[in-house]
Parts: structure tokens; sequence; C-alpha cells
């Protein structure tokens, strides 16, 4: 199991630098060499994305939430707990843009004012779940499952379908981190959580490690 790092927010500036003294750029979303940094308080990741979340200047990073339109209610708890606090956390959510798990996990992020983003599989957009902010048609019926996986930095399934296997796979052949919550399938490279604190926690490390790509 990977060891989760920490990083400090320098008591002067805000910035947030490495263990290495490297400082992350929100902007472009890459850590940048610097001077090292006043003494200020340690954070794991989730502490670096909400410390974040408030600024003007940063970009917003897109995740990934997938699963059946044919939810539990359970599932659908779930995927509306996970949407609000990725919309706490300044994400954006992308998703297949119909109901379910996506309608859930868009009114969870749009409830905590975050931005939603639907890539329909229609070529109109009024098919789209009543939370959107941005709903994209893109005529492409289920081969639209490639873009999503391809978009998102990193993606977290809820439940499970054939059509969110089919997500999945796509997700591990783009070389996505991708992780299940509340009876998504067992399948080999899927990181499971076993809450939606775990989960934000996994893609707070994904997004971090994303970073340090650049």
């Amino acid at each position: 199991m990977q060891m989760e790092e920490t990083f400090s927010i320098c008591a002067r500036t805000g910035g947030v630098h490495r263990g290495d003294g490297r400082k992350l750029d929100p902007w472009t979303w890459a850590w940048r060499p610097a001077a090292p940094p006043e003494a200020g308080e340690s954070h794991d990741g989730v502490g670096v994305l909400s410390h974040l979340a408030g600024q003007v200047d940063r970009r917003s990073l897109p995740v990934g939430v997938i699963g059946p339109r044919e939810a539990t209610a359970a599932q659908l708890d779930t995927a509306q707990a996970l949407g609000r606090r990725l919309g706490d956390l300044g994400l954006v959510v992308v998703c297949g843009g119909k109901g379910g798990v996506m309608e859930a996990v868009c009114l969870g992020a749009r409830e905590a004012g975050g931005l939603t983003v639907g890539i329909l599989p229609d070529a109109g957009w009024r098919g789209a779940n009543p939370h959107f902010a941005l709903p994209l048609a893109t005529g492409l019926s289920e081969a639209r499952n490639a873009v999503i996986a391809r978009a998102a930095l990193v993606l977290v399934a809820v439940g499970g379908s054939y059509g969110t296997m089919t997500e999945i796979a796509y997700g591990l052949h783009f070389g996505r981190r991708v992780i299940g919550l509340d009876g998504a399938p067992d399948l080999p490279g899927l990181e499971p959580a076993g809450s939606v604190e775990a989960a934000v926690a996994l893609v707070a490390d994904a997004l971090l490690a994303e970073a340090g790509l650049s």
C-alpha cells in the first residue's frame, strides 16, 4: 500500500509545498522549484484540495463519477454524498448525464456549489438530468463512455452495470486510477474504498500525483 504523502502550507504565503520543497502551481497543476517555505501547517491531500478550493487562480480538475441508471437507494445516497464532497473541494464532476448514480452525484455537487459536466450519449442536450451546469451532447451513444474515461483525471465507480464496467475498463486502459464504492465490480486494477471519505482521499492522492507528471 502506498504511504500517504503529507504537504506543508506556508504560514505567510499559503502556498502548498511537498517534502522536497517544491511548490504547487495551482493553475498549471505542476510542482515547481521554490524557496523553502516558512513554517506552516501539515496537511494530507484532502486538506490541500480544501485549502485550494476557495482560491480564484487555480484550475478546476475533472473527476469522473460512473455508475448505473438502475441504482439502489444506498448507491444513490452514496453518489449524492460523493458529489457533495467533490463540490466542496472545488472539483468538477464529469459523468454520463443521465439518471441513477449520474443524477444523484450531480445533485450533491450542485448542492455544494460545484460544477457538473455531462457527457451525453444523445445528439441533443435536453435529455440531461436537471442538475447539470454544462451538458455536452456528443451523439456518440454508448461510445461516449470512452470520452468520460479519457476526460476525467480519476474515476470513481458507485455500483456497477455493464456500462459501468466498460467505463472502468476504458479508465484502466487509459492509465487512470479507478476507485470503487458501494458494490462496484471487483475487477483487477480497481481500488476499493470503504466509504465516501476514503474514496475522496484516494481521489486527492491521484490528483496530486498527476501534478507530479508535469
